[in-house]
C-alpha cells in the first residue's frame, strides 16, 4: 500500500476533495505513487485524514474519470499510473493475482486513451476563464475568497435558473443548488433519496459513477434494459413492481455510455410511470448542452408537472472540469434533506469558482465557446467513424450519437471479449473504457466504450489501427474471422 503523506489543509479555501485531487495527481505524476500500489479505502483514508468520508469519495470519483486510479470490486483501489490507461474496475487483472509484478510494469507514453471521461485540453478556453478570474478578484476583493452561503453564490444561482428556462425547465434562485461538480449533486441526491438497502433502478448499461455511488452508500442497483428510445418502459414497470425502488437515475440526453437520446413519447411515459408508483426520478443532464446534430426533447425536468424530477448538470464537460461547478434544480421535502446533505459535506462550493463561472455565463461567452466545442467534436465523431469503417473487423456495430463525447462500440462475437482483448490493447499504446464496467449484471463483454472527443483526428486514425492490431494479434487463430478495409454501415 503506499504510504499516506497527504497535507491536508482543513482551513484552506481549497475543498478537501479538491486538495486530495491535487495531492494524489502530483505524488502519481512525479513517480512517488507507481501502477499496482494499492491506495487505502475511502473510510480508511478519511479516518488518516480526520476528515469526512464523502470527501475522499468524491476525490476518487475523479481521480477515477481522470484514468489516475481503478477500483476492483472486493480488492481496493489502485494506482494506474499518469497517463489515463483506464478507469476499469477490471482492467487490471495483473494486480490482483501479481501486484509486485504489475508495479514494474511500464507503460508506453505515447498511449492514445479513448477510455477516459474527460474532455480535450483543447476544448477548454483558458484565456476566457483566466478573464473571468482576474475580473472577479478586480471587482470583488477578498469578498470573493470568502465563504458563500450553502446554496451557492445568489447571482450563479440566477443566471443558471435563466439559463434552464432556454431548456424549458421553469425554475427560480431558490430551486438551485450549487454543488463541487455534477458528481457531487448526484451524490447529494442518493444520499438524500435513499437509505442502505435501498433500491435504485437504472439503466443497464449505465453511468459509471451512478454504480460508484451505489456501491459507497450500499445501495442495491437493478438495471433496466434500453432500445434506441431509451429505457424500456415495460421492464421499467416490472421492477417498479418487484422492488421497493427508492428512485429512478436517468441520463436521458446523450447517455453515458451508449449515447442514446430519449425520445419525447418515452420522457413522458417514464414521468407517468414514475408518478404512478411515486418514485422520484434523477436526472443526469450533463451532456445536454453537446449536441450537435438537432436539438434533442426537452429535460425530464421541463416535462415534469408532479415535481418527481431532480436535474443534476455542471459545467466540468463543457467549459473547465477543474471548477468542479454543478447544480442540483429541485423542489419539496427531498430538496431539503439535500441542503442538509451539502451543509454537511463541505459548507459551500468554493466562492470564486462560482464567481468566475458566474461572470463567464454573465458575458455570453459560454454560447460561443459551446459553438466551437460542438463544431468540433462532430468533426472527430465522424473522424472515427470513418476511423472504425477502414479497420475494425467485419461485426463490429456501433451507435452514431448526435452528441455526447463517446461512441458505444460492440465487437464481432467470434473473436476476443473487451476483458482479453484491453491488455494487448495497452500494449499496441491505446486504451479503452470495457463495456463490463457500465453493467449492473456483468454483461457487455463485447462492448467498449470510445471517446472521440479526447483525440485529435490523427491521434483517432492511429489509436483504431492500434484497436485493429491488438483484436487482430488474438484473432488470427480463427478462421473464421475476417478482417477487411472496406466500408461498414450500421
Amino acid at each position: 500500500m503506499v504510504h499516506v503523506d497527504l497535507p491536508i489543509n482543513k482551513t484552506a479555501e481549497e475543498p478537501l476533495y479538491r486538495q486530495i485531487i491535487r495531492l494524489v495527481r502530483e505524488r502519481i505524476v512525479e513517480g512517488s505513487w507507481v501502477p499496482g500500489e494499492r491506495l487505502p479505502g475511502s473510510r480508511e483514508l478519511a479516518d488518516t485524514l480526520g476528515i469526512s468520508r464523502i470527501s475522499v469519495v468524491n476525490a476518487y470519483a475523479e481521480l477515477r474519470e481522470e484514468g489516475l486510479i481503478v477500483g476492483q470490486a472486493g480488492r481496493g483501489t489502485f494506482v494506474t499510473g499518469p497517463n489515463g490507461l483506464t478507469n476499469d474496475p477490471r482492467a487490471l487483472p495483473s494486480v490482483a493475482a501479481n501486484p509486485i509484478a504489475h508495479v514494474t510494469q511500464r507503460h508506453p507514453p505515447n498511449v492514445i486513451a479513448f477510455s477516459g471521461g474527460a474532455p480535450a485540453e483543447e476544448f477548454l478556453p483558458v484565456s476566457l476563464i483566466r478573464q473571468a478570474y482576474n475580473a472577479v478578484l478586480d471587482r470583488d476583493g477578498a469578498d470573493a475568497l470568502l465563504y458563500e452561503e450553502t446554496e451557492g453564490y445568489l447571482p450563479l444561482r440566477q443566471a443558471i435558473a435563466e439559463y434552464s428556462r432556454t431548456t424549458g425547465i421553469n425554475c427560480r434562485a431558490e430551486h438551485v443548488l450549487i454543488t463541487g461538480g455534477c458528481q457531487q449533486a448526484l451524490d447529494m441526491a442518493v444520499q438524500a433519496l435513499l437509505s442502505e438497502g435501498d433500491a435504485l433502478i437504472t439503466t443497464n448499461p449505465t453511468y459509471l459513477g451512478i454504480l460508484d455511488l451505489a456501491r459507497v452508500r450500499r445501495v442495491q442497483v437493478f438495471g433496466i434494459p434500453m432500445d434506441e428510445d431509451g429505457i424500456k418502459i415495460d421492464a421499467l414497470q416490472e421492477a417498479l413492481i418487484h422492488h421497493r425502488a427508492r428512485a429512478i437515475y436517468i441520463a436521458p440526453t446523450y447517455h453515458n455510455p451508449t449515447g442514446t437520446v430519449m425520445s419525447i413519447h418515452r420522457r413522458r411515459r417514464l414521468l407517468q410511470v414514475a408518478a404512478d408508483f411515486g418514485v422520484p426520478v434523477l436526472e443526469d443532464g450533463v451532456y445536454h448542452e453537446l449536441g450537435f446534430a438537432g436539438t434533442p426533447p426537452p429535460p425530464l425536468k421541463a416535462l415534469d408537472s408532479e415535481g418527481i424530477v431532480l436535474h443534476t448538470n455542471g459545467f466540468s464537460k463543457i467549459v473547465l472540469p477543474g471548477t468542479r461547478i454543478g447544480y442540483v434544480i429541485g423542489e419539496g421535502p427531498v430538496w431539503e434533506r439535500i441542503m442538509r446533505v451539502k451543509r454537511a459535506a463541505d459548507i459551500c462550493t468554493p466562492t470564486l469558482n462560482q464567481r468566475a463561472m458566474h461572470y463567464f455565463l454573465q458575458t455570453g461567452a459560454l454560447s460561443g465557446h459551446l459553438d466551437r466545442v460542438r463544431k468540433i467534436i462532430r468533426e472527430r465523431r465522424d473522424s472515427m467513424i470513418r476511423s472504425l469503417q477502414r479497420h475494425m473487423p467485419e461485426g463490429t456495430r456501433w451507435s452514431t450519437p448526435t452528441g455526447g463525447m463517446y461512441l458505444w462500440v460492440e465487437l464481432p462475437h467470434n473473436g476476443p471479449t473487451v476483458a482479453e482483448l484491453y491488455n494487448n490493447a495497452i500494449k499496441q499504446g491505446v486504451t479503452f473504457a470495457m463495456g463490463p464496467m457500465f453493467h449492473t449484471d456483468g454483461g457487455g463483454g463485447y462492448f467498449m466504450r470510445l471517446n472521440f472527443a479526447a483525440q485529435a483526428p490523427d491521434k483517432i486514425e492511429e489509436g483504431v489501427r492500434r484497436l485493429r492490431a491488438a483484436w487482430h494479434g488474438l484473432s488470427a487463430q480463427n478462421s473464421g474471422v475476417v478482417l477487411r478495409d472496406t466500408e461498414h454501415i450500421l
